[in-house]
C-alpha cells in the first residue's frame, strides 16, 4: 500500500483542541479556536511494511500521511545510533547532525514541506532560532518555492549564514524566541506560515526518529528515551510512533521520555514538576539558545506526553549544560550546547536512579557543534585540557 492509499484507506483528518476537525488538504496552520492541530489518529507500523529500498525517512512512508511519490526530500532520516560507555551504563546516543542541515529539524520539515507544496504552496514563512530555519530554507530550495525567515538577533550566525546559503529571505528581530514567534504569527496574513513549532505535518516528520530506533533495537522499544525540549516536537514525534505502535501491538509498553530544559526556560519541565515557571524570576540567557522558548505551542500535550509515558522532567543549570557539552565531546561527539541538554539530563536522571542499570536507553543529540561556534567557544574557553582530562577518568 503506498502513503496516497494509505491515506485514502484511513481517512486521516485534523482537529483542534475544541475537538472541532478539518480536512487534510485544508491550507490552515491551527484551529479555529487558536490552538494547534494535530492529525488524527493513524494505525502503526508493522516491520514487512518498512520499505528497505529507502534510505532515508521515507522507508516508513506507510505510517506518513502525505503523497511520498511528491516529496520533497534531500535523504534526511536513518541516522546513526551510537552505543556509548557513560558513566559505566552502555548508552545509546542518536546522532541527528547527520540530517542534510546537521539537525533533527529535517525530518518534521520534510513531511511538512512535502504536504505543502502538494497542495499548491510557492512560498513559506517560517520563525526559528537557527536549525529549524536552516531546514525550512534547505527544503524551500530543493522543493524550487521562496522562503522567508524570522529569526532571533542573536542567533547564531552561522545558523543565519546557512539559512541564506539556501537561498531565504532572513529577518532579524530583537526580543525574545517568542517576540520571533508573535511577528511571524503577524506576517503569516499575508505568507503561508510554515511553522515547526505550529504545523501538524512537522509532527508526523519527528515521529520517524522513534520509528527509527524501534528498527534499530530489533522492532523492539528502548527502556528510555532522553530528550532535550524547547517547543517539545521530539517529545510529541515519540509519543505518537510509540503509541501507534503499541495500538499496533508492535511494542507492549511505551518508552519512558526524559526531558530536560535550560533552568529559566523549563516551561515543560516545571508544569510537569507542578512549578511555577515564574517563580524562577526573570529569564536570562542560555547558551542553549535553540531551547529557550518560554511559551511552548503545545505545552498541554507535551507535559501529557511525558506522564502517559511514565517519565519525568528536569530543569539543567546552565553550568551543568557547560559540563555536558564538554563530556560529549570527550567522547568524539561535538553536540552544539541545545543538544547537549539532553547529555546533563541523562546525568541527572541516572543519579536520581529513574534510569537503572541494565536498561536500554537512547539519548537524542538534536544537532551538530560546527552550527554554534560562538557557544562551543564559549564553553571551552580556559578549558583546553578538559577532553583528555575525561577521557583519562572514564
Amino acid at each position: 500500500m503506498n502513503a496516497e492509499q494509505h491515506s485514502a484507506a484511513t481517512a486521516p483528518d485534523l482537529y483542534d483542541r475544541s475537538g472541532q476537525r478539518y480536512p487534510l488538504d485544508e491550507p490552515r496552520w491551527r484551529g479555529k479556536d487558536g490552538s494547534p492541530l494535530a492529525v488524527s489518529a493513524l494505525p502503526g507500523l508493522r516491520p514487512e511494511q518498512i520499505d528497505t529500498a529507502e534510505r532515508s525517512l521515507w522507508r516508513y512512508h506507510a505510517v506518513l500521511p502525505v503523497d511520498a511519490a511528491r516529496r520533497v526530500s534531500l535523504g534526511e532520516g536513518c541516522t546513526p545510533m551510537v552505543p556509548v560507555d557513560w558513566a559505566g551504563r552502555r548508552v545509546h546516543f542518536k546522532l541527528e547532525w547527520f540530517n542534510p542541515t546537521s539537525s533533527f529539524k529535517d525530518r518534521g520539515v520534510s513531511v511538512m514541506m512535502s504536504h505543502l507544496v502538494a497542495h499548491g504552496a510557492d512560498r513559506v514563512l517560517e520563525d526559528s532560532s537557527g536549525n529549524g530555519g536552516s531546514a525550512v530554507a534547505a527544503y524551500a530550495a530543493a522543493a524550487g518555492i521562496r522562503a522567508k525567515v524570522i529569526v532571533p538577533a542573536l542567533t547564531s550566525e552561522a545558523k543565519i549564514l546557512q539559512t541564506r546559503a539556501y537561498g531565504a529571505e532572513v529577518e532579524l528581530v530583537g526580543g525574545t524566541r517568542d517576540e520571533v514567534a508573535d511577528e511571524a504569527i503577524r506576517q503569516s496574513e499575508q505568507i503561508p506560515y510554515a511553522s515547526h513549532n505550529w504545523h501538524p505535518m512537522f509532527l508526523q516528520g519527528t515521529k520517524t526518529i522513534a520509528y527509527e530506533m524501534w528498527e534499530s533495537l530489533g522492532f523492539t522499544a528502548p527502556d528510555n528515551v532522553v530528550l532535550v525540549a524547547g517547543a517539545g516536537s521530539n517529545i510529541l514525534g515519540c509519543d505518537l510512533a510509540f503509541g501507534e505502535l503499541l495500538e499496533a501491538g508492535q511494542i507492549d509498553r511505551r518508552p519512558r521520555l526524559f526531558v530536560g530544559q535550560p533552568e529559566h526556560w523549563a516551561t515543560i519541565a516545571d508544569t510537569f514538576n507542578g512549578i511555577a515557571p515564574s517563580s524562577r524570576g526573570e529569564r536570562v540567557p542560555t547558551i542553549a539558545e535553540g531551547a529557550s522558548i518560554a511559551r511552548p505551542v503545545r505545552l498541554p500535550e507535551a507535559v501529557a506526553a511525558i506522564r502517559r509515558s511514565d517519565g519525568a522532567a528536569y530543569a539543567v543549570p546552565e553550568a551543568e549544560i557547560h559540563t555536558a557539552v564538554r563530556a560529549l565531546s570527550a567522547r568524539g561527539l561535538y553536540a552544539e550546547p541545545t543538544s547537549s541538554v539532553a547529555a546533563a539530563a541523562l546525568d541527572h536522571f541516572l543519579a536520581t536512579g529513574d534510569i537503572a542499570p541494565g536498561e536500554t536507553t537512547v539519548v537524542v543529540l538534536t544537532g551538530a557543534g560546527l552550527k554554534s561556534a560562538e557557544k562551543m567557544a564559549a564553553v571551552f574557553a580556559g578549558h583546553g585540557n578538559d577532553a583528555q582530562e575525561s577521557s583519562s577518568t572514564r
